[in-house]
């Protein structure tokens, strides 16, 4: 019987997951130094798979807490953009099923742009439901950063249907006809949270790279709307826009010397 190249074997133990699989076992014995690197690298690949997924049941530590009690459509509520010189605050609100499955998931600054992509794409197709809420650079200035992203928050959570019967918020504490729990780094504890996380982020991200495309001189295709060095200058140069927080330092201080 011809041995299958190397490539051959790659294919095929992608689709293994089982050590004690009948052709994993074979493979052991072919001295093939690129067999056994890919041997290597399979059970690497194995080791990483199951850290995701103690991580996954440890994030699922609210959650099954609030299930036991009897509580079904939990809603992980949080923001992103609460430090940025331009552009909205936004948070998302989603209650995910029991069954939701996604080891890897984490708070959205933790992860790469294509995972977050990928991932908000399984959120927003598996989750029971989900909303997203934005407080512009107007209404920031108005009411300050803590008050909007509390009326972002609590506008996200009215939008949900179903309607939610308990919050996981991140960090924030809110008034809101349900019952609540704030956990500090909650994007990164709990499911829920982090799922919310990804969905607002991968919102206000597209939102800043299409205002790049209307006032390309600020990139804010590259620092979504904070205060980076390449940013500041552009400010200097060509003004603010009708994005720009002109409560936040340094619009502030340069808008209150004229």
């Amino acid at each position: 019987m011809k041995k299958q190249s190397i490539s051959e074997i790659e294919q095929q133990l992608m689709k293994i997951v089982d050590e004690s699989d009948p052709y994993l076992l074979m493979l052991e014995n072919d001295e093939r130094k690129g067999v056994q690197t890919c041997i290597k690298k399979w059970k690497k690949r194995q080791e990483q798979e199951q850290l995701l997924q103690a991580k996954f049941f440890e994030m699922n530590h609210y959650e099954r807490k609030y299930r036991s009690e009897g509580f079904q459509l939990i809603a992980g509520v949080d923001e992103v953009g609460r430090g940025p010189l331009a552009g909205p605050v936004v948070c998302a609100a989603v209650i995910l099923p029991k069954d939701f499955f996604l080891p890897g998931i984490d708070d959205s600054k933790k992860l790469t742009e294509k995972k977050r992509e990928e991932y908000d794409k399984i959120i927003r197709k598996e989750a029971i439901a989900f909303s997203i809420a934005m407080v512009n650079a107007k209404e920031i200035d108005e009411l300050n950063i803590y008050q909007a992203t509390k009326k972002a928050m609590k506008s996200a959570i009215v939008s949900l249907e179903p309607k939610p019967d308990f919050l996981l918020i991140d960090a924030m504490k809110l008034d809101t006809p349900y019952p609540a729990e704030s956990i500090i780094k909650g994007d990164a504890n709990s499911v829920s949270i982090a799922a919310a996380s990804i969905i607002a982020k991968v919102a206000r991200d597209r939102l800043m790279i299409e205002l790049s495309i209307e006032f390309p001189e600020y990139g804010f295709q590259h620092n979504m709307g904070y205060g980076t060095k390449e940013h500041i200058l552009a400010i200097e140069q060509h003004g603010i826009t009708p994005y720009h927080r002109k409560s936040f330092a340094p619009i502030k201080d340069s808008i209150a010397k004229y």
